[in-house]
């Protein structure tokens, strides 16, 4: 379907929405109301199955059809695109109506409506990966199928709800990948070890347990966290032999090591090191923080600086005392500019 279709379809829908506000006939009794909101419904007309059931609500709310006319308006609602409407008429139902044979209903349309909340018109028709959009509908959803089988676990739409709380787990569960899976990449490996861990620990059973102890064997590598990284390839091997991190029985990094070396130093090739890498634990703040301490110390005059007994000035013994000896040449002509 081309592009050109789908604007038409969109602006038929909106002005067919913008025009279709319904007057309801005064005189129709509530049988003929409720009747023909039905014929309506039949034939997917819900926009005018909703003026007529609010009609038959505000004027009959004591009446015979009330409950049922409060039940039907949920469907219509969630029928016709209209997700928080569809969820407010549900919550409405069970706020006044918790003993109602039929509530279990208002439960099983209000988690619909959150489990096809996402799926808008480009979803329809574009291949949209779900895991990686918000999961904010997506947990609505689970939590609302959640109460429908935890208070009414015999009811009809349990079994239906169950299978969808899989799907929605999994989802979820992808989803908190992905977000791993950006942290590794942005070097923010404390995050993405939490992370997975979060799925390791609150997802079992899903596919992405796998990949959650793959992301903490990663992470906690990259942190030097040798124990910890080696405690969760152990697991990864014994739960997951057939990972895809797993070549030969070797863990393989999905993320290759960051190059944080200077601009200087990628541009000439490494020919011209603007500053070593940093050992683990160290930075450049304390490096510099050093230096200066020691310039200070250098800068101290012979005639101050402690003396033997001889007279002669104590020379202390540490391995930054000959750092101005082993500059390079570039040091030099840059006075140390590019240290």
């Amino acid at each position: 379907m081309q592009v050109k279709h789908l604007l038409l379809i969109a602006i038929l829908a909106l002005t067919a929405a913008c025009s279709s506000k319904e007057v309801v006939d005064e005189n129709l009794s509530e049988a003929e109301l409720y009747q023909q909101a039905q014929t309506d419904l039949d034939n997917n007309s819900y926009t005018s199955a909703t003026a007529k059931l609010k009609a038959l609500e505000s004027r009959y709310p004591f009446g015979r059809y009330a409950d049922q006319a409060q039940l039907e308006l949920i469907y219509a609602n969630y029928k016709n695109a209209e997700p928080e409407a569809a969820k407010s008429a549900a919550e409405r139902f069970i706020r006044l109506h918790p003993q109602h044979p039929n509530v279990d209903y208002a439960y099983y349309l209000k988690g619909l409506t959150s489990f096809d909340q996402d799926v808008g018109l480009l979803a329809r028709f574009l291949p949209l990966d779900m895991t990686k959009r918000d999961p904010g509908a997506a947990r609505d959803s689970y939590n609302e199928f959640a109460q429908l089988t935890s208070r009414y676990p015999n009811s009809r739409y349990a079994p239906d709800a169950k299978q969808r709380m899989i799907y929605l787990r999994n989802l979820l569960a992808a989803y908190e990948i992905h977000v791993a899976d950006y942290y590794l990449t942005r070097q923010a490996y404390v995050a993405a070890a939490n992370r997975g861990r979060y799925v390791v620990e609150n997802f079992q059973e899903t596919p992405s347990v796998g990949d959650g102890l793959a992301v903490m064997t990663e992470a906690y590598q990259r942190l030097h966290l040798d124990e910890l990284a080696a405690t969760s390839l152990e697991t990864l091997k014994l739960n997951y032999p057939n990972h895809p991190s797993l070549k030969d029985g070797q863990f393989v990094p999905s993320v290759a090591e960051a190059d944080n070396r200077s601009w200087l130093s990628k541009a000439t090739l490494g020919l011209i090191e603007s500053r070593p890498p940093l050992p683990p634990g160290e930075t450049r703040a304390n490096q510099d923080v050093q230096k200066q301490f020691q310039d200070a110390k250098d800068a101290i005059p012979n005639e101050l600086k402690p003396k033997d007994e001889n007279g002669e000035v104590i020379e202390e013994t540490h391995e930054a005392a000959g750092n101005n000896d082993d500059r390079s040449w570039f040091s030099y002509m840059t006075f140390g500019i590019f240290d």
